[in-house]
């Protein structure tokens, strides 16, 4: 009898994020918040 045994390891690793990411990522933060609010007042405005 064979017995094959393979052991994996996987380490996660926490990604630093640049200055021009996390820049970028308030951005599209902004530009989503603003269109939600545009989206709101339209709803608003027709009921």
């Amino acid at each position: 009898m064979t017995l094959n045994i393979l052991f994996l390891s996987i380490t996660i690793k926490k990604r630093e994020m640049s200055i021009e990411e996390a820049a970028h990522q308030e951005q599209i933060k902004k530009i989503y918040e603003e269109t939600k609010n545009r989206q709101i007042s339209v709803h608003r405005i027709m009921y």
